[in-house]
Protein backbone atom coordinates (compact mmCIF):
# COMPACT_ATOMS: atom_id res chain seq x y z
CA UNK A 1 0.00 0.00 0.00
CA UNK A 2 0.93 3.33 -0.75
CA UNK A 3 1.66 5.62 2.16
CA UNK A 4 1.09 8.87 -0.25
CA UNK A 5 -2.07 7.57 -1.34
CA UNK A 6 -3.43 7.04 2.13
CA UNK A 7 -2.18 10.50 3.37
CA UNK A 8 -4.24 12.19 0.02
CA UNK A 9 -6.97 10.67 0.06
CA UNK A 10 -7.62 10.75 3.91
CA UNK A 11 -6.62 14.72 3.04
CA UNK A 12 -9.58 15.01 0.75
CA UNK A 13 -11.75 13.68 3.07
CA UNK A 14 -10.03 15.93 6.11
CA UNK A 15 -10.51 18.84 3.22
CA UNK A 16 -14.59 18.13 2.69
CA UNK A 17 -16.06 16.07 5.62
CA UNK A 18 -17.91 18.87 7.31
CA UNK A 19 -19.33 18.66 10.85
CA UNK A 20 -17.35 16.80 13.12
CA UNK A 21 -16.05 12.72 12.86
CA UNK A 22 -19.10 10.60 11.40
CA UNK A 23 -19.11 12.85 8.45
CA UNK A 24 -16.31 11.18 7.32
CA UNK A 25 -18.26 7.95 6.72
CA UNK A 26 -19.64 8.74 3.24
CA UNK A 27 -16.18 9.89 2.12
CA UNK A 28 -15.26 6.52 3.10
CA UNK A 29 -17.94 4.53 1.63
CA UNK A 30 -16.71 5.86 -0.95
CA UNK A 31 -13.61 4.45 -0.74
CA UNK A 32 -14.94 1.24 -0.89
CA UNK A 33 -16.29 1.75 -4.08
CA UNK A 34 -13.14 3.25 -5.55
CA UNK A 35 -10.06 0.85 -3.45
CA UNK A 36 -10.20 -2.80 -2.33
CA UNK A 37 -8.00 -2.12 0.64
CA UNK A 38 -11.31 -1.36 2.35
CA UNK A 39 -15.04 -2.31 2.70
CA UNK A 40 -17.39 -1.48 4.03
CA UNK A 41 -17.41 -4.11 6.76
CA UNK A 42 -14.00 -2.46 8.61
CA UNK A 43 -15.92 0.25 8.19
CA UNK A 44 -19.02 -0.75 10.02
CA UNK A 45 -16.25 -2.21 12.71
CA UNK A 46 -14.20 0.83 12.39
CA UNK A 47 -17.14 3.26 13.55
CA UNK A 48 -17.74 1.14 15.96
CA UNK A 49 -14.38 1.27 17.48
CA UNK A 50 -13.86 4.87 17.42
CA UNK A 51 -17.44 5.52 19.18
CA UNK A 52 -15.83 3.36 22.14
CA UNK A 53 -12.61 4.55 22.02
CA UNK A 54 -11.26 7.78 23.49
CA UNK A 55 -10.58 10.59 20.67
CA UNK A 56 -11.62 12.31 18.11
CA UNK A 57 -13.84 9.57 16.05
CA UNK A 58 -12.81 10.78 12.71
CA UNK A 59 -9.18 10.30 13.55
CA UNK A 60 -9.72 7.01 14.95
CA UNK A 61 -11.60 5.90 11.98
CA UNK A 62 -8.88 6.88 9.82
CA UNK A 63 -6.41 5.58 11.52
CA UNK A 64 -8.09 1.88 11.76
CA UNK A 65 -8.63 1.66 8.32
CA UNK A 66 -4.80 3.23 7.40
CA UNK A 67 -3.51 0.31 9.84
CA UNK A 68 -5.81 -1.94 8.04
CA UNK A 69 -4.47 -0.51 4.82
CA UNK A 70 -0.93 -0.50 6.04
CA UNK A 71 -0.37 -1.28 9.64
CA UNK A 72 1.22 1.25 11.57
CA UNK A 73 2.60 3.70 9.16
CA UNK A 74 -0.64 3.21 7.47
CA UNK A 75 -2.55 4.13 10.42
CA UNK A 76 -0.06 7.18 10.73
CA UNK A 77 -0.36 8.44 7.32
CA UNK A 78 -4.36 8.21 7.24
CA UNK A 79 -4.58 9.90 10.66
CA UNK A 80 -2.02 12.84 9.51
CA UNK A 81 -3.97 13.21 6.30
CA UNK A 82 -6.85 13.87 8.05
CA UNK A 83 -6.17 16.22 10.04
CA UNK A 84 -3.59 18.06 8.27
CA UNK A 85 -6.39 20.00 5.91
CA UNK A 86 -8.26 21.05 9.27
CA UNK A 87 -5.28 22.53 10.91
CA UNK A 88 -4.80 24.58 8.12
CA UNK A 89 -8.04 26.24 7.65
CA UNK A 90 -8.50 26.48 11.15
CA UNK A 91 -5.63 28.37 11.10
CA UNK A 92 -6.57 30.75 8.34
CA UNK A 93 -9.86 31.09 9.59
CA UNK A 94 -8.57 31.91 13.13
CA UNK A 95 -6.59 34.57 11.91
CA UNK A 96 -9.22 36.18 10.02
CA UNK A 97 -11.72 35.84 12.83
CA UNK A 98 -9.40 37.93 15.24
CA UNK A 99 -8.83 40.59 12.94
CA UNK A 100 -12.58 41.57 12.72
CA UNK A 101 -15.94 39.75 12.66
CA UNK A 102 -16.15 38.61 9.16
CA UNK A 103 -19.27 38.86 6.75
CA UNK A 104 -17.89 36.74 4.62
CA UNK A 105 -16.95 34.34 7.06
CA UNK A 106 -20.11 34.25 8.70
CA UNK A 107 -21.75 33.71 5.29
CA UNK A 108 -19.77 30.35 4.42
CA UNK A 109 -20.76 29.14 8.20
CA UNK A 110 -24.61 29.84 7.58
CA UNK A 111 -24.23 28.09 3.99
CA UNK A 112 -21.90 24.89 6.31
CA UNK A 113 -24.45 24.49 8.89
CA UNK A 114 -26.85 22.62 6.96
CA UNK A 115 -23.93 20.51 4.62
CA UNK A 116 -22.87 18.89 7.78
CA UNK A 117 -26.04 17.79 8.52
CA UNK A 118 -26.60 15.89 5.55
CA UNK A 119 -23.51 14.44 5.79
CA UNK A 120 -23.61 13.20 9.25
CA UNK A 121 -27.79 12.01 8.18
CA UNK A 122 -25.87 10.27 5.50
CA UNK A 123 -23.21 9.09 7.93
CA UNK A 124 -26.40 7.21 10.53
CA UNK A 125 -27.49 5.67 7.33
CA UNK A 126 -24.53 4.20 6.09
CA UNK A 127 -23.80 3.03 9.52
CA UNK A 128 -27.31 2.03 9.97
CA UNK A 129 -27.34 -0.11 6.68
CA UNK A 130 -24.06 -1.49 7.36
CA UNK A 131 -24.88 -2.76 10.91
CA UNK A 132 -28.53 -4.26 10.49
CA UNK A 133 -28.49 -5.22 7.30
CA UNK A 134 -26.88 -8.17 5.20
CA UNK A 135 -25.93 -6.43 2.12
CA UNK A 136 -24.12 -9.93 0.66
CA UNK A 137 -27.63 -11.61 1.46
CA UNK A 138 -28.82 -13.91 -1.63
CA UNK A 139 -32.48 -13.72 -0.40
CA UNK A 140 -34.63 -11.17 1.00
CA UNK A 141 -35.18 -12.75 4.56
CA UNK A 142 -31.44 -12.92 4.94
CA UNK A 143 -31.17 -9.17 3.77
CA UNK A 144 -31.55 -8.39 8.17
CA UNK A 145 -29.66 -8.97 10.72
CA UNK A 146 -31.94 -10.13 13.42
CA UNK A 147 -30.12 -9.94 16.32
CA UNK A 148 -28.10 -6.56 15.65
CA UNK A 149 -31.68 -5.21 15.07
CA UNK A 150 -33.76 -6.07 17.96
CA UNK A 151 -30.25 -4.63 20.08
CA UNK A 152 -30.45 -1.40 18.06
CA UNK A 153 -34.33 -0.90 18.96
CA UNK A 154 -33.45 -2.09 22.59
CA UNK A 155 -30.48 0.46 22.99
CA UNK A 156 -32.15 3.33 21.35
CA UNK A 157 -35.07 2.96 23.57
CA UNK A 158 -32.98 2.64 26.06
CA UNK A 159 -30.82 5.83 25.39
CA UNK A 160 -34.29 8.02 24.62
CA UNK A 161 -36.08 6.92 28.13
CA UNK A 162 -33.04 6.78 30.16
CA UNK A 163 -30.34 8.80 29.25
CA UNK A 164 -27.69 7.21 30.95
CA UNK A 165 -24.01 7.80 30.18
CA UNK A 166 -22.99 6.47 26.99
CA UNK A 167 -20.24 3.80 28.38
CA UNK A 168 -23.35 2.27 29.70
CA UNK A 169 -24.95 1.64 26.67
CA UNK A 170 -21.34 0.48 25.21
CA UNK A 171 -21.17 -2.12 28.34
CA UNK A 172 -24.67 -3.35 27.38
CA UNK A 173 -23.75 -3.52 23.92
CA UNK A 174 -20.81 -5.95 24.61
CA UNK A 175 -22.18 -8.24 26.77
CA UNK A 176 -25.04 -8.48 24.73
CA UNK A 177 -22.67 -9.06 21.97
CA UNK A 178 -20.50 -11.35 23.84
CA UNK A 179 -23.52 -13.17 25.18
CA UNK A 180 -25.33 -14.13 21.68
CA UNK A 181 -21.79 -14.98 20.70
CA UNK A 182 -21.74 -17.90 23.01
Amino acid sequence: MNLFLLFFEFSKIGLFAVGGGLATLPFLFHLVEKYTWLTAEIIGNGQALAQSAPGAIGVNIAAYAGFYAAGIPGSLAAAAGLVFPSVIIITIIARMLAFKKNRLAQAVFTGIKPCATGLLAAAGFGVLRTSLFNGEASVWYEMFRPRECVLFVVLFVLIIKLKLHPAVYIALAAISGIFWLC
